[in-house]
């Protein structure tokens, strides 16, 4: 009997010894070794995917209401195959008209314009592009002036002038734009918003809101004081998304001035945009995380409304497009 209490009695100093081990072990550990352990426990924005318990009604609309005109897609050097399959797929969502802003120039524009517009005349805009190549020799103006000239004599329906510099650094760190060698943000805004002014009579559509698709109310000055200026919501849906109200607001009043585009061409992505436009739908997942880590709501957007930025707006910018595709 003492020999089992024994052996109980020193089990429990040694069960004791250890946890005591362990405590100064804990205590011991160096606040960089903390440090580390608490990073490999925190998830990073890629891995954060909360599941919501919220329950709402939800509206999954696989087809735009109305036929509407994309006003920014790429699609550069098509081959014929890839324009069948990409009207197919136009079909399925009521996208009617789609614009390739990535037309080029000189022989790569007659090329995509005859794989395009040569083949579905009716369901294409080719835009042309600048060729830079010669930016630094003498005479560059001209040169580009009389390329525009040919590009709109072989089917080109515009020009795309500007360039988007996304912040998408940890995938494509190639956009990176160092302020060593690249001018700040304010300042690409006051040369672009000078050229919109010095040029009345020409009409400009400017990209992603504009860049001002998180501050509304600038946006909206931009407009007042540049008749000749309109936006698309190519890629900055989650700006909208994530104001609702002021979204719906600023669409409703500025409902002359806005246009409908995707940016990257998925065709089962455009149903987020249905969604956003068209119903009143809460707190639902983006489809790109890298340009939102946050949900978005809808801002449904009267009929009249939806119809200008769906093809409206497109139909009074954008010359060469049969009206008669769409509802009056």
């Amino acid at each position: 009997m003492t020999s089992r209490r024994t052996i109980t009695f020193f089990s429990m100093i040694f069960v004791a010894l250890f946890a005591a081990l362990l405590g100064w072990l804990h205590v011991a550990a160096t606040p960089q070794d903390q440090s580390v352990q608490k990073k490999q426990q925190m998830p990073t924005i890629e891995e954060y995917q909360p599941k919501s318990t919220l329950v709402t009604k939800e509206h999954q609309i696989e087809r735009a209401k109305f036929p509407f005109i994309d006003i920014h897609s790429h699609h550069w050097n098509p081959t014929p195959e890839e324009v069948d399959r990409l009207v197919k797929e136009m079909d399925t969502i009521n996208l009617r008209v789609m614009m390739n802003l990535s037309g080029g120039t000189g022989e790569r524009l007659q090329r995509t314009v005859a794989a395009m517009k040569g083949r579905y005349p009716d369901r294409f805009v080719v835009f042309a592009n600048m060729s830079y190549d010669d930016l630094n020799t003498p005479g560059f103006g001209k040169r580009v002036a009389v390329r525009l000239e040919q590009d709109v004599k072989n089917g080109a329906q515009g020009l795309k002038i500007f360039k988007d510099f996304g912040m998408e650094l940890k995938e494509f760190p190639g956009r990176a734009r160092p302020p060593a060698k690249y001018p700040p943000f304010e300042t690409l805004m006051t040369e672009r918003n000078h050229l919109f002014a010095k040029h009345p009579k020409t009409n400009f559509i400017a990209a992603h809101l504009g860049f001002h698709g998180n501050d509304l109310e600038r946006l909206g000055k931009l407009f007042d004081a540049n008749p000749n200026v309109y936006v698309d919501i190519a890629a900055v849906l989650a700006e909208l998304g994530r104001q609702p109200y002021s979204a719906h607001d600023f669409l409703v009043k500025y409902q002359d001035r806005v246009l409908m585009g995707k940016d990257i061409y998925e065709v089962n992505e455009y149903k987020w945009y249905f969604r956003a436009l068209e119903t009143r739908d809460e707190y639902f997942e983006y489809y790109r995380k890298r340009h939102a880590f946050w949900r978005i709501y809808g801002f449904q957007v009267p009929d009249e409304v939806l119809k200008k930025i769906y093809y409206k707006n497109a139909l009074k910018l954008v010359p060469g497009i049969d009206a008669k595709a769409f509802p009056q």
